[in-house]
């Protein structure tokens, strides 16, 4: 994308004309330099692709730079590198954002079912398909036309905040060294406030903005009875059954309501205000049509609450995979000498993932019988976040976003997690989502796709939130 001195705003225009000219004016040569980008198969979790994933690395840095970002850095990992780019504010007193996202992509090949090369980009009528084109090189690389069209329509040399990105290279992969980056790079991505943009609007009619994603603890038990296989006529209900006890452990997991029984699971959730409640309902849910999308005929969960406030404000306890003994066609009587499950726990606001793996260890030491061992080992967690209703940055986000598409935004949350825990928690700094991709994108799927439409809605959004920010934070806090 070029950069130019852009002109004068007239008498007759207004802030945000300036803003929608200038979008439209630069859609092709956003669009082609997008294109360019998704042609880098930037597959973090095929090794084969690390030299694509480096050169999509090094491909965005020098576009940043072209955009007028005075520092783009690459950073590396002992993964894959991740991007870091700087441009202050002229104002000393501006509030710094920080810009998050991740230039890897999710696998694919023709042979999976798409239409066209996934490493292709094809236009069809008013969208862009290729691997990346929504999550989420699309959704980064609208802040670069974001910031030119917040230039053009203030005729400031810089921008009205300190801004700040980063942007990974192994989201796809589980992020296994972003947080040690951040932690290793906490005095350069010092911020404000954290923008996210890999996320998603409800829909292409209901323009939203997240507030809160869930954390993750993740384990698998093992039980152990006898030594070895035993015959089950000689040695059945004489001696304990690890494949009986596992059984009756998943079957303790949750009590009749469907609420988690681990003792102190609950300890500290922020439950959901009133005003959080009547907003989740104002949302266009339609739960037979989420159930289809789900490919199930009914739902299930904590009673009490609804389907919307189960996936993205409740805690839960999920059992993702369970196995022992014979597995094979036709019979082997025996008593198993293991067994094993795997469990997920998706936490929430006040929820401590430490606090969670003490509670799971106790519960799971508690259930099991005489005769009966276990081992239990925990992955890296992900801790919850979530930004408050009444946060000036969130409010910030609303109004930029309103302005953008021109009618009332809408909150959601995700029920899903990510690495912006990690910023929220390093950074001390609240994390807002701003993202204009919507269901029928198809992240991670064959044909993924990306509506230009609202793509450059996000630009639009973008430019608006740094004049917002820059004029209004030191009055809001």
């Amino acid at each position: 994308m070029s950069v130019r001195a852009d002109r004068l705003m007239t008498m007759s225009e207004t802030p945000d004309s300036v803003v929608r000219t200038h979008i439209d004016g630069h859609r092709a040569a956003f669009l082609d330099d997008l294109v360019e980008w998704l042609r880098i198969p930037s597959v973090s979790a095929q090794p084969d692709h690390a030299p694509d994933v480096r050169r999509s690395a090094d491909w965005l840095a020098a576009r940043l730079k072209e955009t007028g970002f005075p520092t783009t850095e690459v950073w590396p990992t002992p993964g894959a590198p991740a991007v870091f780019a700087e441009w202050p504010s002229d104002d000393p007193q501006a509030p710094t954002v920080l810009v998050y996202g991740h230039h890897d992509v999710q696998p694919a090949a023709p042979e999976d079912g798409w239409d066209s090369d996934p490493f292709e980009p094809v236009v069809r009528g008013n969208r862009l398909y290729a691997r990346g084109a929504a999550d989420d090189k699309g959704q980064v690389f609208f802040h670069t036309l974001g910031v030119r069209a917040h230039l053009a329509a203030t005729g400031r040399t810089a921008p009205a905040v300190h801004l700040k990105m980063i942007v990974e290279g192994e989201e796809e992969s589980g992020s296994p060294n972003f947080r040690a980056l951040v932690e290793q790079h906490t005095d350069r991505l010092a911020a404000d406030a954290v923008v996210v943009s890999d996320t998603s609007m409800w829909s292409e009619d209901t323009p939203t903005v997240c507030t809160g994603m869930r954390g993750l603890v993740e384990c698998e038990i093992v039980l152990h009875g006898p030594e070895q296989d035993l015959h089950s006529g000689a040695f059945g209900g004489a001696v304990p059954n690890p494949a009986t006890a596992l059984a009756r452990l998943v079957a303790a997991l949750h009590d009749e309501h469907a609420r988690v029984a681990v003792p102190g699971f609950y300890d500290h959730v922020t439950e959901l205000t009133d005003r959080e409640r009547e907003l989740f309902a104002e949302l266009p849910f339609d739960e037979e049509s989420w159930l289809r999308t789900a490919h199930s005929t009914a739902t299930h969960g904590e009673a009490g609450h609804t389907t919307l406030e189960r996936v993205w404000s409740r805690p839960t306890a999920e059992v993702n995979g369970i196995g022992g003994g014979y597995q094979g066609p036709g019979s082997k009587t025996i008593i198993p000498a293991s067994a094993w499950v795997k469990l997920s726990f998706r936490l929430v606001a006040g929820q401590e993932p430490d606090h969670i793996e003490d509670a799971v260890r106790a519960w799971v030491a508690g259930q099991l019988p005489a005769g009966i061992r276990h081992e239990i080992g925990f992955l890296p967690a992900t801790r919850p976040c979530l930004t408050p209703l009444d946060h000036p940055a969130l409010r910030a986000v609303v109004r930029a976003m309103g302005r953008a598409f021109q009618q009332p935004v809408r909150h959601t949350r995700v029920g899903g997690s990510g690495p912006a825990a990690d910023l929220q928690d390093v950074l001390d700094a609240p994390v807002l989502f701003l993202g204009i991709s919507v269901p029928s994108d198809g992240w991670h799927a064959p044909n993924e796709k990306v509506e230009l439409d609202l793509l450059l809605k996000g630009a639009e959004t973008a430019a608006y939130l740094w004049q917002d920010l820059g004029e209004n934070w030191r009055d809001e806090h």
